[in-house]
């Protein structure tokens, strides 16, 4: 069984596999990996450092490859975007903000505009914006997000929808979730954690090896990490990380942290500066459990389009 779809055809892919553009992590190597893999690999422009964009532009070399988006920090610098298009990516995935006062360049360059939603209101402004494809984020995943969960969210997309390819994100790291997903109406999937222990990710070897020990329950969605960065998110968006020291200390208590934040930052800044992560925060999902090693970018897309392919024909077998 082969995936042939809308989203591989969209996108010129092989398999219906892309790389979350997790902020820094999803460099340009990773990128380039995901996509020599038959998938398609997103530079995590994140916040957005034009220096830094450039450079692992540069770093995937002649891979084919998109970039992501935090939606409401790039709008107060959309030069940042300019930049990308520049580049000619296969696709421009904005996340966390109205995608439509930015979709008339993407458009106009013959870009690919991809839309990470959390909601059906979301949903309804991407498919508005023009998007070719919605990605359809639940609470699960790593990072910011809402708290709607995948496997509601998905299907009430989908059947509203149709008309529009779909791509599930949150809490997929194996080819039965990816398997699952297109059950509920996906046909393709973006990850994030999985990819995040990885040997090409961007990350501390020390945190690659968190997400490898965690289990069921081991990671929470608050904002305590994103008071400790000093890093202001619109309010409807929390974060995903892996529970740490830091977390069960001011979970619940918000209110004290943000009366302490100046000496918080500070304490922050400097645990990430070393690699401490019993402060600093691992930004990974729920799909932290169902990962156990960490392996080139290339043998995952493998590996769970193979996996997905069984499961699949396995329920076809038990018709």
């Amino acid at each position: 069984m082969a995936f042939r779809n809308r989203v591989t055809a969209l996108l010129g892919i092989e398999h219906p596999v892309l790389l979350a553009p997790m902020d820094l992590v999803s460099c340009g190597r990773l990128a380039a990996a995901v996509s020599q893999a038959g998938g398609l690999g997103l530079l995590g422009g994140g916040y957005g450092d034009g220096e830094w964009l450039d450079r692992e532009f540069d770093r995937a070399g002649n891979a084919r490859i998109g970039c992501g988006f935090i939606t409401w920090s790039m709008a107060r610098n959309p030069a940042l975007l300019d930049r990308a298009l520049a580049r000619r990516p296969a696709a421009v995935m904005l996340s966390f903000g109205d995608p439509r006062p930015f979709a008339a360049p993407i458009h106009a360059a013959g870009t690919a505009l991809l839309c990470q939603v959390q909601t059906p209101r979301q949903a309804a402004e991407a498919v508005e914006a023009g998007a070719a494809a919605l990605i359809v984020q639940g609470t699960e995943a790593g990072g910011h997000g809402q708290s709607l969960p995948l496997l509601t969210l998905l299907p009430a997309i989908a059947e509203t929808y149709p008309g529009i390819p779909l791509i599930a994100a949150g809490g997929i790291a194996d080819g039965c979730g990816m398997a699952a997903a297109m059950m509920l109406g996906a046909e393709g999937v973006l990850m994030g954690t999985r990819f995040y222990a990885t040997e090409e990710a961007e990350a501390h070897p020390d945190a690659k090896r968190r997400v490898v020990a965690a289990g069921p329950g081991d990671s929470v969605r608050s904002i305590v990490f994103d008071l400790a960065r000093r890093t202001e998110w619109p309010p409807e968006y929390t974060g995903r990380v892996l529970r740490n020291r830091h977390t069960e200390r001011w979970l619940g208590q918000e209110a004290a942290l943000r009366a302490a934040q100046a000496e918080v930052a500070a304490d922050y800044a400097a645990a990430r500066a070393r690699g401490d992560f019993d402060i600093a925060a691992v930004i990974a999902g729920e799909a932290s459990a169902l990962i156990h090693d960490i392996p080139p970018a290339g043998e995952v897309v493998e590996r769970i389009v193979a996996e997905a392919e069984a499961a699949l024909a396995r329920v076809v077998s038990q018709r």
